[in-house]
């Protein structure tokens, strides 16, 4: 018999959680330059305070989940700065703790430390295509490192996200065992195959039996993808799935500009999500705390007030 589900795992056995929304964009909102190839993760050395206000604001914007500015912090990206071994590892561990502060001891707000893909650290767009011509055992290798760092600063999940290619989630899931933190697994998608081209079904199978594995499904993707993927998650794996799409605004990376309109609107989609079996539900890139705001009261008496189900919280599970 499997031992009960506790913490974020039971939270979304009992009903949806609200999820944060893009962190970069709330920095960049309160003036901060992320034109750097740390991205937002160069606050946490410059000005972590700032990060900090980021998570809170999400927090009170009716967030439950917060995700950690560590999507683009790795060893390497660090090394590239100068940043020594000790001190990338202190970033990553900070990147945990600013989260908590700012979930300033709620008990029903859950940390989720971000783990992103490797394009992400070589900072040249092929997070959003894959295919890097590195294999899974060499891909396990990188993310290891840092997995393990971040779940020393003991997060509630790691989130394996934007992930592009199968082949990489094969090696982040090999690269958690044994770990002792549960993880989510979420794709970029285009259409009904991952940013690589692989089928759906195929991309979530992988996750299908890792214990690990709390929920599966798909970020910084169009709402449109993003509710297509849904059922196929859901039907593959028999999982809660995650979603949390981009604002559907498109980049033009030679103008550093937003181009196109929003179409990515919470209050007409996610009681439609919901009920197709998505159960943690926020937004990713120039998705900001007003939405985050639409999906809590959207969601209204379906996202049920989570307890704390971590051991030795004092919370009955």
């Amino acid at each position: 018999m499997s031992a009960p589900a506790t913490g974020l795992a039971a939270a979304l056995a009992r009903g949806p959680v609200v999820l944060d929304g893009g962190l970069s964009n709330q920095l960049a909102d309160a003036g901060h330059d992320l034109s750097d190839a740390l991205w937002s993760a160069r606050l946490l050395a410059d000005d972590p305070a700032a990060i900090e206000a980021a998570h809170a604001a999400y927090v009170a914007a009716g967030a439950r989940v917060l995700i950690t500015a560590s999507y683009q912090a790795t060893y390497e990206g660090f090394a590239r700065r100068g940043v020594d071994r000790a001190g990338a590892s202190r970033l990553l561990r900070r990147s945990v703790e600013l989260a908590r502060e700012a979930a300033g001891g709620r008990d029903e707000v859950w940390v989720a430390a971000s783990v992103g893909p490797y394009g992400a650290m070589l900072a040249d767009g092929s997070e959003y295509r894959g295919r890097y011509g590195v294999g899974v055992a060499e891909l396990a290798r990188f993310h290891r490192p840092r997995i393990e760092t971040l779940a020393e600063a003991a997060p509630d999940v790691l989130a394996l996200e934007t992930v592009p290619d199968a082949d990489e989630a094969e090696a982040l899931l090999r690269a958690v065992e044994g770990v002792g933190v549960p993880v989510w697994l979420s794709y970029s998608v285009a259409g009904e195959r991952t940013r690589a081209g692989q089928p759906l079904e195929h991309a979530f199978a992988l996750a299908a039996d890792a214990p690990e594995v709390i929920a599966v499904g798909v970020n910084c993707s169009t709402a449109a993808d993003a509710e297509r993927a849904i059922p196929i998650a859901r039907e593959v794996t028999g999982k809660p799935v995650v979603v949390y799409p981009n604002s559907g605004e498109r980049w033009d990376a030679g103008a550093r500009a937003w181009r196109g309109e929003a179409t990515y609107h919470p209050a007409r989609t996610v009681a439609r999500w919901h009920a197709a079996g998505a159960r943690l539900i926020g937004g990713c890139c120039r998705v900001g705390p007003a939405a985050i705001r639409e999906i809590a009261a959207a969601l209204g008496p379906l996202a049920r007030p989570a307890r704390d189900d971590r051991p030795g919280s004092g919370h009955a599970p």
